[in-house]
C-alpha cells in the first residue's frame, strides 16, 4: 500500500503520533501464522502472564486490553462498589481527557483535587477523603494517581508507599495510571515493581501505545483482594479481544526483554534535549520571552511562550495547547523522535522569537 501521509512530516504533539516500533510489528506477525484459541486462550497471552509476573511479582494478573481508558475504565470499575468514588488530581486522565467514560461507564464519582505539578499527597487527598458513613455522599474508597504524571512529573517510590500506606490506613485501595509507567521506570533507574508492587498499588493500569506498541495495554492486579469481576468487566466494556494474542504478543515484545525501557530512555533523553537547546538559547539570546512551566522529568516538556509564537510555530510542527489561557504548550517527544527533529525545532523557535 502506498502511504497516505508524508512520512517526512515530525511533531511534537503526542507520543501517541509515532508509529509502531519495528521489533513490535515483527511479534505481531510472529504471532500470524496459523490457529490460537480466541478471546485469551492462546499461548501468547499465557506467556504474557509470565512476563508480567516478572516484573511486578509472583501473584501479578495482568487482563490486556486496546486503550488506556478502557483500562483505567475496567480497573477502576472492579475495585468499587455502585457507590463508590475515586480521589485524583485535577489533571488526572481520568478526570479531564476520557470523554466522561469513568462516570458514563463505571458509574464513578472523580473527587477531583487541584495540584500545581500533578501529583497527590496524604494532604492533598484528606481534602476528598471524608464523609464515609454519609449516605448523601459518594463513599470516597479509591485514590488513583498517574505515573508519569500527566505534566510530566514523576513519583518517588517513597512517594508512591506514602500515599498506598495512607490510603490502606484509610480503608481505600490505590490505582495508578501507568500509560507512561515505562518512562518513569526509565526516568527513575528502577525496576517496575519498586514504585508499584512494592510500593502498596493494589491495581494498575499498563500503558504499550504512547511506547511504541500498535494498540495494547492492560489492566494489572497486584492484590486480588482489591479487584472484583474483571473477567466479566472486561466483557462488559467491550475490552474483551477476540484476537487477543497480537494484543499480548505486543506486550511481550515490549517487555520479555528491555524494549520497554530503551525506548523509554530514548523519549526521555529527546525530552531533555528538547529542554536543553531551548534553555541554551535563552542564555545566549537567540531564544527569546520562553519560560518552562514544569520540570522535564519524563518525555514531556511544558513551557510558555509569547504570544502568537504558537500558532506559527505549529506551521512547521504540530503540537497541543495545554492553558490556551496562559499561552502555555505541552510537547512531547517519542520513541522515534531524532536528535534532528529536536534540533529542528529549536531552530524555529529561536527564529520566531
Amino acid at each position: 500500500m502506498t502511504p497516505l501521509h508524508d512520512t517526512a512530516v515530525r511533531g511534537f504533539a503526542s507520543d501517541n503520533y509515532s508509529g509502531v516500533h519495528p521489533e513490535v510489528l515483527a511479534a505481531i506477525a510472529a504471532a500470524n501464522d496459523g490457529h490460537q484459541i480466541a478471546y485469551g486462550e492462546d499461548a501468547y497471552t499465557a506467556r504474557l502472564q509470565e512476563v508480567f509476573a516478572h516484573h511486578f511479582g509472583e501473584g501479578a494478573q495482568a487482563f490486556p486490553v486496546f486503550n488506556g481508558t478502557g483500562a483505567n475504565v475496567t480497573g477502576l470499575q472492579s475495585m468499587l462498589p455502585r457507590w463508590g468514588a475515586v480521589i485524583a488530581a485535577s489533571t488526572a486522565h481520568i478526570n479531564v481527557d476520557e470523554g466522561g467514560a469513568p462516570e458514563r461507564v463505571a458509574g464513578i464519582k472523580i473527587l477531583n483535587v487541584p495540584t500545581e505539578d500533578g501529583k497527590l499527597t496524604p494532604d492533598l487527598v484528606d481534602r476528598e477523603a471524608w464523609g464515609w458513613g454519609d449516605e448523601h455522599r459518594a463513599q470516597p474508597l479509591v485514590v488513583s494517581i498517574t505515573q508519569s504524571t500527566e505534566l510530566g512529573t514523576l513519583y518517588t517510590p517513597d512517594e508512591i508507599r506514602a500515599l498506598a500506606d495512607h490510603a490502606h490506613a484509610h480503608g481505600m485501595r490505590l490505582h495508578l495510571d501507568g500509560a507512561r509507567i515505562s518512562n518513569a521506570a526509565a526516568a527513575l533507574d528502577v525496576p517496575l515493581r519498586a514504585f508499584t508492587t512494592d510500593a502498596g498499588v493494589d491495581v494498575l493500569s499498563f500503558g504499550g501505545t504512547k511506547n511504541g506498541a500498535l494498540g495494547a495495554e492492560a489492566v494489572v492486579v497486584l492484590d486480588p483482594a482489591a479487584s472484583e469481576g474483571l473477567l466479566y468487566l472486561r466483557k462488559l466494556n467491550m475490552q474483551l479481544s477476540s484476537k487477543m494474542r497480537f494484543v499480548s504478543a505486543q506486550l511481550i515484545a515490549l517487555l520479555d526483554g528491555d524494549l520497554y525501557l530503551r525506548n523509554a530512555r530514548h523519549s526521555n533523553a529527546m525530552a531533555q534535549r528538547l529542554r536543553a537547546g531551548v534553555e541554551a538559547g535563552i542564555a545566549d539570546g537567540s531564544i527569546s520571552g520562553v519560560a518552562f512551566s514544569q520540570p522535564t522529568q519524563s518525555n514531556g516538556v511544558f513551557a510558555t511562550l509569547p504570544d502568537g509564537v504558537a500558532d506559527e510555530l505549529r506551521k512547521a510542527f504540530r503540537f497541543y495547547d495545554w492553558d490556551a489561557a496562559k499561552n502555555e504548550v505541552r510537547w512531547m517527544c517519542s520513541f522515534d523522535t531524532t536528535a534532528d527533529d529536536v534540533d529542528a525545532f529549536v531552530a524555529e523557535l529561536a527564529r520566531l522569537t
